[in-house]
């Protein structure tokens, strides 16, 4: 008898029951996760190119062979019109596959940044434009800048989703996977340097320039992220006390590395702080000038893993918390990252749960903006408990295969005909995410004698951080409850750092001062963490 098997479609976070003998490309159509196929599914056009990362498919077909090729098929390339799983399979899918692409925060065309030349100008004047790259090397997501070293002008920006999401949504799982060997650590590797270059080509067509003209780079990740790209061991990332193999910033050769620049191109990597808050946060603590707060301010740079660094009294204490990846719509039932069609804003209006969705398309899932707002709507129709729980006479709840479900959507509002759902172990997911970093938060202002209302400013960066409500991310408890007025949504602060360090030597001695000053806290080993996570735990 045909059984049902889960499909993980990657870089999307979503996880999708199939039908019994139903293919990758109707399952994924199935709930609006829309594949290229203009053959209809025949396997003629190879437009849905996908690829197994792990699990059993149905044997390659004649059109697969004829579009894709041996090699191809070696290396697990599959049409998602042809390959219908015989197991619970993880499948990534190539950007150019989908007819619509996930939103990725980028920022900074066509802005300016101060320069104070690394490289001696005056030696490259014959090979003009002189041009450097800028990256944020995140977990989920790269952004890349293409920055012209003479006006500190950024010329094009660009970014996609990080490649390594097949072996793992999160750093740990990462980890894990590079600890199982050598070869594990090369993959990871070897993904993010492919990546990489093809950021920089995409970025050099953009700008009708070729990659000759890049002499200098910048990579800012966290330090795991840092490790992946260098070929640093990971396996001490894993277990306490974390520690980093260097925090020191690193100059190198960018051919070295792998990277198609210019020749003899360099590659400066920023300090990093401990082994979970790296040079990203450092550039990201560059891009809102943490110089000129003198009032305590909290500094967020939420994720797959958020760092948080507050200032008070001249002082500077940091920390991160392992927040997971549910507020990237992943360990959702029906979450989805940010795409059209996604459920991003989720209101308690004239009585009723009102959803809305981006670029107002049919909705296909929820995104992590909309799962926190839903949870806060959810609070303010009294529908939930402090707890997280369901009050029995909520409206709008069914019985789903193991507790009861919210219905946000409706069968007839939906692409696929199914209902989007919010169950109890969605929002025990964004418990678990939202209490982590907010007994960070407690922890960090017990170290420096502060109570929550005293910040007179909370600075939130990355791309979450841009879309998310700040009225429903107190309603929940995610951040102290202060006047709205003082938070501030900076977008990618961290891809603003890394064009300063890029394109200023000054800015790259100031990031090195900054780690020097930064008290790090191991929330591990904190005695308070424990009691404020439970604490945080409740709405």
């Amino acid at each position: 008898m045909d059984r049902e098997f889960t499909i993980e479609l990657q870089p999307l976070g979503r996880r999708i029951r199939a039908g019994a003998g139903q293919s990758v490309l109707a399952t994924a159509q199935s709930v609006g996760v829309e594949l290229q196929a203009v053959c209809g599914g025949v396997g003629t056009c190879g437009q849905c190119k996908v690829r197994c990362v792990s699990g059993n498919l149905t044997e390659p077909t004649l059109e697969e062979f004829e579009q894709l090729g041996e090699a191809g098929i070696r290396v697990g390339s599959r049409l998602a019109c042809q390959a219908v799983p015989l197991s619970d399979v993880q499948m990534e899918i190539p950007a150019e596959s989908l007819t619509s692409l996930q939103r990725v925060q980028i920022e900074g065309g066509g802005q300016c940044v101060p320069v104070d030349p690394v490289l001696p100008l005056q030696e490259l004047v014959s090979r003009r434009p002189i041009l450097g790259l800028a990256i944020d090397l995140g977990t989920t997501k790269l952004a890349g800048y293409l920055v012209d070293l003479e006006s500190g002008r950024t010329i094009a920006a660009s970014g996609r989703m990080n490649p390594q999401i097949v072996y793992g949504e999160d750093v740990i799982s990462r980890i894990a996977f590079a600890n199982k060997g050598e070869d594990g650590r090369r993959q990871l590797r070897e993904k993010v340097i492919e990546a990489l270059n093809a950021l920089a080509t995409e970025l050099c067509i953009e700008a009708h320039i070729s990659v000759d003209h890049i002499f200098e780079a910048v990579i800012a990740g966290n330090t795991a992220m840092h490790h992946f790209f260098l070929g640093l061991p990971v396996g001490q990332l894993g277990t306490a006390p974390y520690l980093p193999a260097t925090v020191e910033p690193l100059y190198q050769s960018a051919e070295g590395l792998g990277l198609r620049l210019a020749p003899n191109a360099k590659v400066y990597t920023p300090p990093n702080i401990a082994g979970y808050v790296g040079g990203d946060h450092v550039a990201m603590l560059l891009g809102i000038d943490l110089n000129r707060r003198p009032q305590p301010t909290l500094m967020i740079d939420i994720g797959t893993n958020t760092e948080l660094t507050l200032c008070a009294d001249g002082r500077l204490f940091s920390c991160s918390c392992a927040s997971g990846p549910a507020f990237e719509g992943a360990h959702i039932q029906q979450g989805m990252r940010a795409a059209p069609g996604a459920i991003e804003r989720v209101r308690f209006e004239a009585g009723e749960i009102q959803y809305y969705t981006i670029d107002r398309q049919p909705p296909t899932g929820i995104c992590g903006s909309g799962i926190l707002d839903a949870i806060a709507a959810l609070l303010d129709a009294n529908l939930l408990d402090e707890r997280g729980n369901f009050r029995k006479q909520a409206s709008g709840l069914h019985a789903g295969k193991h507790d009861n479900e919210f219905v946000l959507a409706g069968p007839e509002q939906t692409e696929s005909g199914s209902s989007i759902v919010l169950t109890r172990q969605d929002i025990s997911e964004i418990q678990f995410a939202k209490a982590a970093i907010r007994a960070g938060i407690e922890v960090l202002l017990k170290l420096a004698n502060l109570a929550g209302e005293s910040l007179q400013s909370i600075v939130i960066a990355g791309a979450f951080g841009s879309y998310l409500d700040m009225r429903s991310a107190v309603r929940v408890g995610l951040f102290p409850d202060i006047p709205l007025e003082r938070f501030r949504q900076v977008g990618n602060a961290a891809g603003l750092g890394a064009r300063f360090v890029l394109a200023s030597s000054t800015a790259r001695r100031e990031a090195e001062q900054i780690v020097e000053r930064i008290q790090y806290v191991e929330l591990t080993n904190h005695p308070a963490f424990h009691e404020q996570f439970v604490k945080a735990l409740s709405f």
